[in-house]
């Protein structure tokens, strides 16, 4: 199990690769009829790995990938599966020709699934061969040769070779011997084709799924731009996808590095020095480049194109007279001529919030795989384990997968333990120092690679950029005008279309309506700008009203019918309300962080946030200033105690509803006093005398107003009531009375849990159990509706209970066990202050065996609240 290991480290073993050559062109021709050619194929190979002790990996199409302990094994079953193919009797237009590739070292165990640069080198090792052909590498070679006489096998020494990883060359070898075919075609690896493609210093890691993306794209373009900020690795990107391609363009890939240049007019000019043409004549630079490539099929690998992007239109002559040519760019701009594709280049992959031990989700990530693997240059030995996991994790989230800063970090780790290196990383621009000396200077620091970017902005542009900083996950277009647009000399949109066309902005794509963000590092950058303008307070004080504004338009509706739409859009924006209360707190403004605090509780409470809110609202409350405003204080003392209710703190609860109903009661507000009474009542217990006079006081005010809704609330206040004085019949009779009223009402809210009293009476009474089991499944649906976790908390005891009284105990130790894991997710001890009126819970624990008991619960505490939904109402006691 994951939990149970302490490291990740590499493991030696031999990888395997196979490919079937041609396989799209025989499919293309073949039809129905590959089928069967692709099961004989499966047969043999998977014959022949079994027989010599390997393991089959997974399959890809007609691809294998099998792991051996034993290299000599590897050898010997990369022999048979040529053997064996070559003895089947194909059809005269159907001979499957494999081409295989065999490598010794290094690599991580995931699961099922190995990854490392040695399971990269197996594969690259394979690409590079023909049909009927194995390659070996040196390191095999090495571990391998006094078995190979024992075998009947020969390695063939082929030389060395730039494989299409852009590093140093590889030694390669070829496999033969008996059966083995011995003659074929030179290598297709980057010696056999024209190219100027640099050398990288160190190996390209991750970015599969990129790379066949931008592969395929230029297929069919004529003008691809990776785009994104600085930092994303595009220039890396590009360097890797011109490798893999260069053998489909027989004149040549050619790198064109332009970061050195920023006179547009001599963009051809490099082109033509990468090409080597003579451009002393009286010909223009781009004529002679047309010239050149009329008739050629090339790819142009043109590298950092937004500081000269005024040569676009010279560009889209080259490419409009040169049609078997591709160009592939660079910039953080789209070039914006016809026919190009833009692919905005993401982020490596990060890790969620890893549990204790979860080492294989951790290693999966591509963030901390490059991390680790700079790391360990620097720091021999350095490897993922338990002890690290988490704060590796938390790297590469702060860094948001940005190769370039996780590079930058990774080489700290000589001077710092990692757990110092996160902290540090609070303030990323300067926790990161310098790259190597062989970067660009640009790169050399992350700060480097965006002021690059920030220069190239117009001034409006510029302001735009910083303002957009105040944002936290992310902001919405009306919102960007409410905050951004004071003052502007430009539009907004138009701004951010700007930014975005720069790689400063990102739209997210899955966000309806549109949603536009910063990376981390990026919007670190832009507030100290800010800063250094002298806007930021007037920024964040409209950043406020703005989400003040929503946050109290949203309040009065989370309980209605529509709260769920409210409420999703109160999370998707929880980071800027956070950011809105903090600035409220930081800067003194006591009655805008009342109102803020006291619009968003019941989300916190919905949500399950109620361990923050708890926090916030007791910082807000004991604010200099709170009291300036007796019924702003009111309201926020009144919030204050509901989160507190709720996280079974009653003692805080009654303080806070005491000082609530004090100034309600001095202001002569007599709703609010009513109010107030129903408050103070839920926190009175275990005096359930005491709630009930609570709530009768509250009752009575409510039918002097002709409150209906009030009535109903107060209703509901004195069911609970009964239940704390044991009197199950009160339970049943105000609860129905209040379930009654609820239906009348778009109170979702408030029926849902109307609805959780009547069924809880019914239990308690044991008496018409299927009408309990009927408002259980109800209040359920509703809760499930607006995502309560309060409400799935205690409405799966419900259900539970329920479960226990019809003798379906390990189902009803299920719910318990994920409402316990609830409990502590919220920080609530609300179940456990009620277990001791609750009706019979505890007696499934009892009658089954306590090991039994615990999986049932582990497994129940494993659901999410949607799987936890689904199963409270899959079932059906009664």
């Amino acid at each position: 199990m994951p939990g149970e290991q302490a490291e990740l480290r590499p493991e030696v073993a031999t990888f395997l690769f196979t490919d079937i050559e041609g396989s799209t062109r025989l499919l293309e021709r073949l039809g129905d009829d590959f089928a069967p050619l692709l099961d004989t194929h499966h047969r043999v190979l998977r014959k022949a790995i079994q027989a010599r002790h390997g393991e089959e990996v997974r399959t890809e199409g007609d691809s294998f990938f099998a792991v051996f302990a034993s290299p000599a094994n590897a050898i010997a079953c990369a022999a048979d599966i040529q053997r064996g193919l070559a003895a089947e009797s194909w059809p005269a237009d159907g001979e499957l020709r494999v081409r295989i590739g065999v490598h010794t070292g290094e690599a991580l165990r995931q699961g099922g699934d190995w990854v490392g640069l040695a399971v990269h080198r197996a594969a690259r090792i394979m690409s590079v061969g023909w049909g009927g052909q194995v390659l070996v590498s040196q390191a095999t070679r090495e571990v391998v040769a006094g078995a190979l006489d024992d075998l009947g096998l020969e390695l063939v020494d082929l030389g060395d070779h730039r494989l299409k990883d852009l590093t140093e060359a590889t030694r390669l070898f070829q496999l033969g011997g008996q059966g083995l075919a011995a003659e074929h075609p030179a290598l297709r690896t980057l010696d056999a084709v024209r190219h100027n493609l640099p050398i990288q210093p160190t190996s390209f890691i991750g970015r599969d799924a990129e790379v066949h993306q931008v592969v395929d794209l230029l297929e069919n373009t004529r003008v691809l731009t990776l785009t994104g900020p600085g930092g994303t690795g595009k220039t890396r990107l590009s360097l890797q996808v011109a490798a893999e391609v260069a053998d489909d363009f027989p004149d040549g890939a050619w790198f064109v590095a332009l970061d050195g240049i920023t006179d547009p007019t001599l963009v051809m000019s490099a082109v033509a020095e990468a090409l080597s043409l003579n451009t002393s004549g009286d010909d223009a630079p781009l004529e002679i480049v047309i010239r050149h490539l009329v008739d050629r099929r090339a790819l142009l690998v043109l590298d950092n194109l937004e500081q000269v992007i005024e040569a676009a239109p010279d560009i889209a002559k080259l490419i409009a007279a040169c049609g078997q040519t591709r160009v592939l760019g660079t910039s953080r701009i789209p070039l914006q001529i016809s026919g190009e594709q833009e692919y905005p280049v993401p982020p490596l992959s990060v890790p969620e919030e890893p549990g204790p031990g979860d080492l294989l989700e951790v290693g999966a990530s591509e963030a901390v795989v490059l991390f680790v693997a700079r790391a360990a240059a620097v720091q021999p030995g350095f490897a993922l384990t338990a002890d690290n996991a988490s704060a590796i994790a938390r790297i590469a989230r702060r860094l948001d997968g940005m190769p370039l800063a996780l590079e930058l970090a990774a080489a700290r780790v000589k001077l710092l333990p990692v757990d110092d290196l996160v902290e540090r990383l609070t303030h990323r621009l300067d926790a990161l120092g310098t790259g190597g000396r062989d970067r660009p200077d640009r790169q050399r620091t992350l700060r480097g690679a965006i002021d690059w970017s920030y220069d190239l902005l117009t001034e409006p542009a510029r302001v735009l950029f910083e303002r957009c900083s105040v944002f936290m996950g992310g902001m919405a277009l009306d919102a960007a005008e409410q905050v951004c647009g004071p003052g502007l000399d430009e539009d907004v949109l138009d701004g951010i279309a700007h930014l975005v066309d720069h790689s400063l902005l990102r739209r997210l794509p899955e966000a309806v309506p549109a949603r536009f963000a910063m990376y981390e590092t990026i919007r670190e950058y832009a507030w100290e700008q800010l800063e250094q303008r002298g806007d930021r307070s007037a920024v964040r004080d409209r950043h406020l009203a703005a989400f003040l504004a929503l946050a109290e338009e949203a309040a009065p509706q989370l309980t209605t019918a529509g709260a769920s739409d409210w409420l999703d859009r109160l999370e998707g924006e929880h980071d800027n309300l956070r950011a809105a209360l903090d600035w409220a707190v930081a800067s003194g403004n006591a009655a805008g962080a009342m109102r803020l605090g006291t619009a968003l509780w019941r989300m916190w409470q919905i949500r399950g946030h109620l361990l923050e809110g708890g926090r916030r609202m007791s910082e807000i409350v004991a604010m200099d200033g709170a009291s300036d405003d007796p019924a702003l204080l009111a309201a926020a003392l009144e919030a204050c105690g509901g989160v507190h209710y709720w996280l079974g703190e009653m003692e805080r609860a009654r303080d806070n509803y005491g000082g609530s109903l004090e100034l309600y009661r001095r202001l002569e507000d007599k709703p609010a006093t009513a109010r107030g009474l129903y408050n103070l009542s839920f926190a009175s217990f275990p005096d359930g005398i005491r709630m009930q006079e609570l709530g009768r006081e509250a009752l009575a005010i409510y039918e002097e107003l002709g409150d209906e809704h009030g009535i109903a609330q107060a209703n509901w206040g004195l069911s609970v009531g009964g239940l704390w004085a044991n009197d199950w019949n009160v339970v049943l009779e105000r609860g129905d009375l209040a379930l009654a009223a609820y239906r009348t009402f778009d109170d979702t809210f408030g029926l849902s849990w109307a609805l959780h009293m009547s069924a809880l009476a019914r239990i308690g009474l044991e008496q018409d159990l299927p009408k309990a089991n009927a408002l259980v499944h109800e209040a359920l649906d509703l809760f499930a509706a607006s995502h309560d976790v309060t409400g799935a908390y205690l409405c799966s005891t419900d259900m539970a209970m329920l479960l226990e009284q019809a003798g379906e105990y390990e189902d009803a130790v299920r719910l318990l066990g994920a409402a316990e894991r609830l409990r502590d997710d919220l920080g609530t001890d609300l179940l456990a202050i009620q277990e001791e009126v609750l009706p019979r819970i505890g007696a499934a624990e009892a009658a089954l065996d306590p090991d039994r008991v615990r999986a049932l619960k582990a497994e129940g505490g494993a659901w999410s609240l949607e799987e936890l939904f689904d199963f409270a109402r899959s079932r059906q006691p009664f």
